[in-house]
């Protein structure tokens, strides 16, 4: 009998041991958990804060690109028109020099 309750106590100890080991194991895990979970939370606020800021980013993007498109067709079309005007004086000018050597 005192084999068999040798035996039953080594059995408890390593039973013991092992629980011991698995609530350390535990307890590191619940830590690295309780860690991850704060980073993940920086993370989402830091995600939130640069969507926003590439939101404003896009919206001004947007305004100045039109600002730009319309500066660019108005100096297209004044240039049309100022080029027209110097046709139209040229033209005039042929005409009065004509007028004037008859």
């Amino acid at each position: 009998m005192s084999q068999q309750a040798a035996a039953l106590q080594t059995y408890n100890n390593e039973l013991v041991k092992c629980f011991d080991g698995l609530f350390s194991k535990r307890e590191r895990l619940r830590d690295q958990i309780k860690q991850e979970e704060e980073m993940k939370e920086q993370l989402q606020c830091e995600i939130h804060n640069l969507s926003e800021k590439l939101n404003k980013v896009n919206k001004s993007l947007a305004q100045k690109t039109a600002a730009y498109d319309t500066i660019e067709r108005t100096i297209t079309e004044t240039q049309s028109a100022y080029t027209k005007i110097l046709e139209s004086s040229q033209s005039l000018l042929s005409v009065m020099k004509q007028a004037g050597n008859q």
